[in-house]
């Protein structure tokens, strides 16, 4: 119990890890791309799109490092099994058809934490981006007559 309790911790703390360096990696690139907010409807949905294309690619880059750990050490049968488990899982689906035997389930809960946290992290990078988008646009102007005014 104490070594799948280390093995956890240690896959909780490798993965919030990897998400940061993913975030800062992508902190750094759009600070770098952009001295402003873009402007244009194509603008703002390629930078939309990019910031979500990346942080799809980083937490199924966290799913497979878990279902790696789960391959390497046995306790799925193959890598396809794995993969779908881990997906579930850090998801929060669950579906419950394939399941890790006894003595390992306890991972499962903390996989599911961590992308519940990893989930919510990158929710509010994407809130973030939104708002710093919202903040370069033209601001209506109320008037006395109650008709805003650009």
């Amino acid at each position: 119990m104490l070594s799948i309790l280390l093995a956890a911790f240690l896959l909780a703390a490798s993965t919030i890890g990897m998400h940061a360096a993913g975030i800062s990696l992508l902190l750094r690139y759009s600070t770098r791309a952009r001295a402003h907010s873009p402007t244009t409807s194509f603008a703002i949905a390629r930078t939309l799109l990019r910031v979500v294309w990346w942080l799809l690619l980083l937490h199924v880059a966290e799913i497979a490092f878990w279902a790696l750990f789960y391959l390497w050490r046995g306790y799925l049968p193959d890598a396809e099994a794995a993969f779908y488990f881990s997906g579930v899982t850090y998801t929060t689906i669950g579906y419950g058809d394939i399941v890790l035997a006894k003595s390992y389930r306890l991972l499962a809960p903390i996989e599911d934490l961590v992308g519940v946290l990893m989930c919510s992290l990158s929710m509010g990078y994407f809130f973030v981006v939104v708002n710093r988008i919202l903040q370069g646009q033209p601001q209506a102007i109320p008037t006395p007559s109650g008709k805003d005014e650009r």
